[in-house]
């Protein structure tokens, strides 16, 4: 059997009323490729509607490492995000990072 380097890690949070997300899917969702030795994000995907907002958050959070925290990326999201799903997304994000380390242990 193949041992991975890398682990999937999911976070949903409730999508705001009156948005396509919401419409489409009810939820804001994040799901992050983690390398376990470093802790850096491989790849990420959302449940966002458009191909340009999926594309932009891929820049935004691969290549971060978790072990310098998630203020980082939750200031880039509120810098660089000016959506009504900004809030989810962010708690999205939170709960997904919080489930990667409460794994880890």
């Amino acid at each position: 059997m193949q041992t991975l380097e890398t682990v999937i890690v999911t976070g949903y949070a409730k999508a705001p009323q009156g948005t396509s997300m919401y419409e489409m899917y009810k939820h804001a969702g994040i799901v992050l490729e983690v390398n376990l030795k470093d802790h850096r994000i491989v790849n990420a995907e959302f449940t966002f509607v458009t191909e340009i907002t999926k594309n932009f958050f891929q820049r935004l959070l691969i290549g971060y490492c978790l072990q310098d925290g998630i203020q980082q990326l939750i200031e880039r999201i509120q810098n660089y995000y000016f959506a009504p799903s900004q809030q989810a997304i962010i708690v999205a994000l939170q709960a997904a990072v919080q489930r990667y380390w409460d794994n880890l242990k």
